[in-house]
């Protein structure tokens, strides 16, 4: 058997352990979010995968084909939500599951997912993968631990590969241009609130890699009142919110005022490109920098040192 440690907040453990030519062999043993050790005994076939980062994550390392059930709430890539259901806001089912036959379940903690599922996929003596995606490292991370437990590890890497070069292209067009200080909005909640970046997080990650300086950085939790965006002031707003439009910011009292709102740097931006911790959050990122630094754009990058 071979065996195989990846501690998703390095990454790097996997490429470490056995060579290529050994990790092409199953059975498989990996360590997954939760510390546990899963033994994936032959090269699965039949995914099922909970939330719409881990489909991304599968389905960009090749193993779209693979997948048999996902929750109801998966949208990407287009086509993914006629598969059948296993389960949505109002929980999961473990007969649903049974009944695609899966060989491999991957899931988030989230929506008492672990709680519903892993303990019955046990019983029934389905693996189970369960990921976390605090950072875009740790989203790197997971792509390597699902190419592995797939074997597809040679995919995962040049995903990764690509995904850093395309980061380090930003970095590069960056340099030497000062952050500009930014509000991200990403839901507005009743009485007046606001839900933000939670500091630490893969959005905060990619606004930071985008040359934005989020005016709550350090602002501990999500939730703000619109007297602290009046009192930040920021240079930018950025709009992940449902529904919530550019045009609808100077009806917010007070909300004129701001440099913002006054000098047009309002602007609506993907949610699915920030919010949801997969491959595409590098589209994020890029696509957060040509707003934020237009200027950087216009013309190639500087070329690094090893090109």
């Amino acid at each position: 058997m071979v065996r195989i440690f990846v501690p998703l907040a390095v990454g790097l453990l996997a490429a470490l352990v056995v060579g290529p030519a050994a990790r092409a062999d199953f059975p498989r043993t990996i360590t997954d979010a939760l510390g546990r050790a899963v033994t994936i005994p032959r090269k699965p076939t039949r995914i099922v995968s909970i939330f719409a980062s881990n489909t991304e994550m599968l389905a960009a390392i090749g193993v779209r084909d693979r997948i048999v059930g996902i929750e109801a709430y998966t949208r990407f890539p287009p086509g993914i939500e006629r598969l059948p259901k296993i389960g949505g806001r109002l929980g999961f089912s473990v007969e649903a599951i049974a009944r695609v036959s899966p060989d491999l379940v991957v899931m988030t903690p989230a929506r008492q997912a672990v709680s519903t599922l892993l303990k019955p996929m046990q019983t029934i003596g389905v693996p189970v993968v369960v990921l976390m995606h605090r950072d875009i490292e740790q989203v790197f991370g997971n792509i390597r631990l699902l190419g592995i437990a797939t074997g597809e590890d040679g995919k995962a890497e040049e995903l990764i590969r690509q995904s850093r070069e395309r980061i380090a292209d930003v970095r590069r067009r960056l340099e030497g241009r000062l952050p500009r200080r930014v509000y991200l909005e990403v839901n507005a909640v009743a009485r007046g609130g606001f839900m933000t970046v939670r500091p630490g997080s893969y959005t905060a990650d990619a606004l930071r890699l985008a040359g934005g300086d989020n005016v709550f950085g350090t602002t501990p939790g999500q939730q703000i009142g619109g007297e602290a965006v009046l009192a930040a002031d920021p240079d930018a707003i950025l709009l992940a919110s449902r529904g919530v439009k550019p045009a609808d910011l100077v009806r917010r009292v007070g909300w004129e005022r701001l440099n913002a709102v006054r000098s047009g740097a309002v602007h609506a931006v993907p949610r699915t490109l920030l919010l949801i911790p997969g491959p595409r959050i590098v589209d994020g990122v890029e696509a957060l920098a040509k707003i934020l630094h237009p200027e950087a754009f216009t013309q190639p990058a500087a070329k690094s040192p090893r090109s």
